[in-house]
C-alpha cells in the first residue's frame, strides 16, 4: 500500500475506494476541491444575509419546509436535525461498511455544492484515516431524502454525541474523537442536513457487495476448472467458435478464461459416458458470462454516485440555490438488485456444481467423495448448505424497489427503499462467498481422487493452496475451521483467477 488517495469529488475510482475500505489506505482532500467548498460555503453565507428561504437551512424539513426557522435558532436547528434523524435500529454496521460511508460522504462535499466549511470534510477525513468509525444501525433507512437515519448517527458522532468504535473498543463519540486526537464540531448553517442528506449507506453497501461479488467469481472461475477436470468435462463448449456466434462479451470473456485454466489438463475430454454435460458445467461461459456482464453493467453506476453531489439544496458559487432531488436512490435501488439476481445466479450454479461432484460415481468419484461410504458420509452434508445458501438468497433476491411506502406525512411521497435493496445485497454477496468455498472445498477432494498430477498448469497452484487449507479425503472429521479459512481467503480475494 503506497501513498495516500486524494479526494476532489470527481475523480474517486473504484480500486482507490478499495484501497482504503479494504486496506486502511489514507486520504487527503485535494486543494482545489477545499477551495470549491469554501466558495460554496461563502455563497451560502450571503443567501443568509439575504434572509431567503433556504431549505433545511432556516426552514424545517420534509412537511415542515414551510414552517420558517428564525436566524438566532438557525445552528439549534442542524443539532436538532442530526439528534432527531439519529433512529435506526439493529446491529451496527460492520467497520468496512462505515468506511464507506466516511469516504463517499466526504468525496461527495468535496464537490463544492453543499455549503459546508472545510472543516467538516476535514473532520470526515481525519475520522477515517485515524479509525473512528460511528456505530451505525444497519436498520432505518428508505433511500429518499438520502440516507437520512443512518446519516444521522454518523452526524452525532461529528458533533461529540452518540457512539464510535476506535480500535476496537466501543466508546462515547466525544471519547471516541478525543483518543484519536480530533475534537466534535460545532455545526454552521445547512452542515446538519447536508451530513444527512445523501446517499452514502446505499452506496456502501453497494459497493461492499460489489468487490465481495467480484471476489467471488474470480475463485468461481477456479472452482468451475477445478471441477471440470475433477468430472473429466468436454471442453468443446468453450470453444471460441460457439462464443463467436453468440458474441455476448462477458459469454466470450469466461469462455476464454476458461481455455486458459484449462489448456495443458490430463483430465478434460476422458469422460466418454455421455457427448454432452449437465449445463452448469456445459454452460459456464453463458451462466458466469451473463454474471460478468452485470459486474460491467453497475460498476459504472457506482462510479458515478461515488462522485456525485447528492444532497439538497445544491448552493452553486455564484449563489444560486437549487431544491432537487439527487438524494433519491433509484438509481442505487436498481444496481442493488441487479446484482443481486447475478450474484445469487453465481452462488446456484456452485450448488449444481457441488451435487455433481458429489455424485458421480460413473465419472471415477466415489459418492459423495467418501472413500468409505456408509460408515462415512464424506462431505454430503455441504451440499445441503449450499443449498440452504441458495434458497435464502431466492428470498433475499425478491426486489425492494418495486414498491414504495410514503413518509413525512406524505411530503416524500415516492421513496426507493435502495438502502433495503443494498442491506439485501451485501447478505446475497456473502452467501456467494460462501458458496464458492463450498465448492472449491469439494473440488480439493474431487481432484484428490482424480489424479491432482493431471492438473493443467495454470490450475496446479491453486489447488495446491486449497490443498493447504484443507485435509485431504479421509474418515470423516470436522471440516469448519478448513471451510471457515476457505471463505476468509476469498473474501480477501487470495483464491481466484482475474479478469
Amino acid at each position: 500500500m503506497s501513498g495516500k488517495v486524494v479526494l476532489d469529488g470527481q475523480n474517486l475510482t473504484l480500486g482507490d475506494s478499495e484501497r482504503v475500505i479494504f486496506e486502511g489506505a489514507q486520504v487527503e482532500a485535494s486543494p482545489d476541491a477545499i477551495r470549491m467548498v469554501e466558495l460554496s460555503h461563502r455563497a451560502l453565507i450571503r443567501v443568509l444575509e439575504d434572509d431567503r428561504p433556504v431549505y433545511g437551512v432556516n426552514t424545517g424539513l420534509g412537511k415542515l419546509s414551510a414552517t420558517r426557522v428564525p436566524r438566532e435558532e438557525l445552528e439549534r436547528l442542524q443539532v436538532n436535525l442530526v439528534r432527531s434523524h439519529a433512529a435506526g435500529v439493529g446491529n451496527p454496521l460492520p467497520e468496512e461498511a462505515v468506511r464507506g460511508i466516511l469516504l463517499f460522504r466526504a468525496n461527495s462535499l468535496l464537490k463544492g455544492y453543499s455549503g459546508v466549511r472545510p472543516e467538516l470534510v476535514s473532520l470526515l477525513i481525519q475520522m477515517l484515516n485515524r479509525g473512528v468509525h460511528p456505530v451505525i444501525p444497519e436498520q432505518g433507512s428508505v433511500g429518499s431524502s438520502g440516507d437520512l437515519v443512518p446519516l444521522g448517527h454518523l452526524g452525532l458522532v461529528v458533533i461529540g454525541e452518540g457512539e464510535a468504535f476506535y480500535r476496537g473498543e466501543r466508546l462515547p463519540g466525544r471519547v471516541a474523537l478525543e483518543r484519536a486526537g480530533l475534537a466534535p464540531l460545532k455545526l454552521f448553517p445547512k452542515e446538519g442536513l447536508a451530513l444527512l442528506n445523501g446517499t452514502a449507506y446505499m452506496l456502501s453497501l453497494i459497493f461492499l457487495a460489489y468487490v465481495l461479488g467480484r471476489r467471488a467469481f474470480a475463485a468461481a472461475l477456479v472452482s468451475t476448472a477445478l471441477t471440470f477436470q475433477a468430472l473429466r468435462g468436454h471442453t468443446d463448449p468453450l470453444e471460441e467458435r460457439i462464443q463467436n456466434v453468440r458474441p455476448h462479451p462477458g459469454q466470450r470473456e469466461v469462455a476464454t478464461c476458461l481455455r486458459e485454466l484449462l489448456e495443458g489438463s490430463g483430465l478434460t475430454d476422458t469422460y466418454s459416458g455421455d457427448v454432452q454435460d449437465p449445463y452448469s458445467l456445459r454452460c459456464s461461459p453463458q451462466i458466469l458470462g451473463a454474471v460478468l456482464e452485470a459486474f460491467w453493467m453497475v460498476e459504472e453506476r457506482i462510479r458515478v454516485e461515488m462522485n456525485s453531489a447528492t444532497d439538497n439544496p445544491l448552493i452553486f458559487p455564484d449563489g444560486v440555490v437549487l431544491s432537487g432531488g439527487n438524494f433519491h436512490g433509484e438509481i442505487l435501488a436498481l444496481v442493488a438488485e441487479i446484482l443481486a439476481v447475478a450474484l445469487s445466479e453465481l452462488a446456484a450454479s456452485c450448488e449444481r456444481r457441488i451435487s455433481l461432484l458429489l455424485s458421480a460415481p460413473d465419472r471415477g468419484l466415489p459418492l459423495f467423495l467418501s472413500p468409505e461410504g456408509g460408515v462415512n458420509s464424506g462431505l454430503m452434508l455441504l451440499q445441503y448448505t449450499a443449498a440452504s445458501l441458495v434458497a435464502e438468497n431466492k428470498v433475499l433476491a425478491h426486489p425492494a424497489a418495486v414498491d414504495s411506502i410514503p413518509t413525512s406525512a406524505g411530503k416524500e411521497d415516492h421513496n426507493s427503499f435502495g438502502a433495503t435493496s443494498a442491506w439485501k445485497l451485501k447478505k446475497i454477496a456473502e452467501n456467494a462467498v460462501k458458496a464458492v468455498a463450498l465448492e472449491l472445498l469439494c473440488a480439493r477432494w474431487a481432484v484428490e481422487f482424480a489424479g491432482p498430477e493431471k492438473l493443467s498448469p495454470a490450475t496446479r497452484s491453486l489447488y495446491l493452496k486449497l490443498a493447504g487449507i484443507v485435509p485431504p479425503p479421509g474418515e470423516d472429521r470436522y471440516l469448519g475451521e478448513a471451510l471457515e479459512a476457505l471463505i476468509n481467503s476469498v473474501r480477501k480475494g487470495e483464491i481466484g483467477y482475474g479478469i
